[in-house]
């Protein structure tokens, strides 16, 4: 593997991936929240970056291609993995992250089987927007962890009475309680519907490449 600015953003991501829930172990939240969407954030620039590096500087690489799809799949299936750690069982969540799980793996599968054959399926754009819309959906979910616990944070030692006097203006508020609300409620409803979509576009790409990969198949049965 030669060293070039592609291959090391790859490798960074690599690196990144893991990283994610180890900021919940040794920090609080919302600062985890902080750390975990930031290094998210970070790794899926680096995956725009280094595919138009590699492409403009002529520095594609067989370690390059392998490797891309690699960093991408651990940092979104991780990512997802964590999300559903802390949110609880909450199936808005949880069921288009196992599709995007299971389509994953899937197609992991199918690439194995096909060898070198897989080469000759090639990315779609719908995929590329596919993993546009997860990353997004990931970065606002990774918000909401800090909208909600800013909001815990700011009534810590307030009665009931006091918060409901609060959210509904009787009483000034000089902790910014109604915009953590607010921010917790939308960021959950924006990143929980993105989820879906990006599900949604999960099982229509998995399907695409399932179909594509059927004549390999039936030559490799022919063959045997």
């Amino acid at each position: 593997m030669r060293w070039t600015l592609p291959n090391i953003l790859t490798v960074a991501r690599l690196v990144a991936a893991p990283l994610v829930p180890i900021m919940f172990l040794y920090f609080a939240r919302p600062w985890a929240d902080w750390y975990a969407m930031i290094l998210f954030i970070v790794a899926s620039i680096t995956d725009y970056l280094d595919g138009y590096l590699a492409r403009a500087w002529k520095l594609e690489s067989l370690f390059g291609a392998a490797m891309d799809p690699i960093a991408d799949k651990a940092m979104v299936l991780i990512a997802l993995l964590v999300i559903n750690g802390y949110a609880g069982v909450t199936p808005w969540i949880l069921l288009p992250s196992a599709l995007i799980i299971y389509r994953e793996v899937f197609v992991s599968g199918l690439r194995e089987t096909l060898g070198d054959k897989a080469r000759a399926l090639k990315v779609t754009n719908l995929a590329k927007w596919k993993t546009t819309v997860q990353m997004v959906a990931i970065a606002v979910l990774f918000s909401t962890g800090i909208f909600e616990h800013s909001f815990y944070d700011r009534i810590h030692g307030m009665d009931d009475t006091m918060i409901l006097d609060v959210l509904e203006g009787r009483v000034a508020d000089e902790s910014g309680l109604r915009y953590f609300q607010t921010a917790w409620t939308w960021s959950t409803w924006i990143g929980v519907t993105l989820l879906w979509i990006a599900g949604v576009l999960t099982v229509i790409t998995g399907w695409d490449y399932f179909r594509k990969a059927m004549p390999f198949l039936r030559e490799e049965n022919a063959d045997a």
